[in-house]
């Protein structure tokens, strides 16, 4: 039997829990704006993709009264949507942001899902990670909710299968997706001290701890530093990733943004230094925004041409 054929461009987002946000802002004279938005990690990595050229299809739960809420505003994403319905609520996080920063007020988690649940959208997402160009798996919320072997199944099972998988998720995630040989691992540095556990801090350091995830498995790495140049691993070459430096801006998201951007680029063929140009690119106009996977094509490929690519 012929395996299905890949769609250029296509990208599977294993997003376990899609969020409801609510988020407060001051309008001025006294008076709030209540905003109401989907969130959380693989929805900011969809828009991102979405943006820039991707066909981002996100496969998650959902369910409640906040899933009914959830379930609309994720129909605005410009993304496909496979979602498992489930008999607990979606999450939802409450912001304040009227002072100009984004304080979190409350916090509902997830109930961890069942077992049919699970086996459910691991299922659906194998059998999207078929059809795409590549998988990326993110974190679910909260954490400790799922078996620890779901991620190097859910790894090993898409590569068998000819599909790249990119990971962005912390330790103990990040562990046992290593074992299903990613091609790409993309975290921050506090992500790679604690799977290192300990310090990461100078390039020395850095690029050990770094290293250390491809003997464990990756295939290709980018470790991001906030503002700081990130490090790329990828074949024998270690490079600096240079971003333009901005000193007002929120962080919130640009990770998710710049996984968005890389995942898009590389499902449309681009390599990989070209890919990781464009997601830091993407990170950047997401610190400008304060948003949340957000920005505009033309800016984030107007501000890739002002960033650099050198060796380590």
């Amino acid at each position: 039997m012929a395996r299905p054929e890949r769609e250029v461009g296509r990208i599977a987002i294993f997003s376990p829990n899609p969020l409801l946000t609510i988020a407060i802002e001051a309008r001025g004279e006294g008076r709030d704006d209540i905003h109401l938005h989907a969130g959380g990690q693989g929805v900011w990595v969809a828009r991102a993709a979405s943006e820039m050229g991707g066909d981002p299809v996100l496969c998650g739960l959902i369910g409640g009264e906040t899933g009914a809420v959830l379930e609309p505003l994720l129909e605005r994403l410009p993304a496909q949507r496979r979602l498992v319905r489930t008999d607990t609520a979606s999450g939802c996080h409450v912001f304040d942001r009227r002072s100009g920063q984004r304080v979190l007020l409350s916090r509902m988690a997830a109930e961890p899902p069942t077992r049919h649940e699970l086996d459910d959208l691991f299922s659906l997402t194998c059998a999207v990670a078929l059809e795409a160009a590549t998988l990326v798996i993110c974190n679910p919320d909260p954490p400790q909710a799922w078996p620890l072997d779901l991620y190097a199944n859910l790894a090993a099972d898409a590569g068998a299968n000819g599909t790249p998988v990119l990971v962005d998720l912390s330790s103990p995630r990040l562990d046992s997706a290593l074992e299903g040989r990613p091609h790409l691992v993309k975290i921050n540095d506090w992500e790679l001290a604690e799977f290192v556990a300990g310090p990461v801090d100078g390039p020395g350091r850095l690029r050990a701890a770094a290293e250390l995830l491809r003997e464990r498995g990756a295939a290709n790495v980018i470790i991001t530093r906030g503002g700081e140049p990130a490090l790329v691993l990828h074949g024998d070459a270690a490079s600096w990733l240079v971003p333009p430096r901005f000193e007002r801006g929120a962080r919130e998201g640009c990770g998710d943004t710049m996984m968005g951007a890389l995942a898009a680029a590389l499902a449309l063929d681009r390599p990989l230094d070209q890919a990781a140009v464009t997601a830091a690119a993407a990170g950047a106009v997401n610190y400008l925004r304060h948003g949340l996977g957000s920005g505009e094509r033309p800016v984030i490929e107007e501000i890739a041409a002002e960033v650099e690519l050198v060796p380590f």
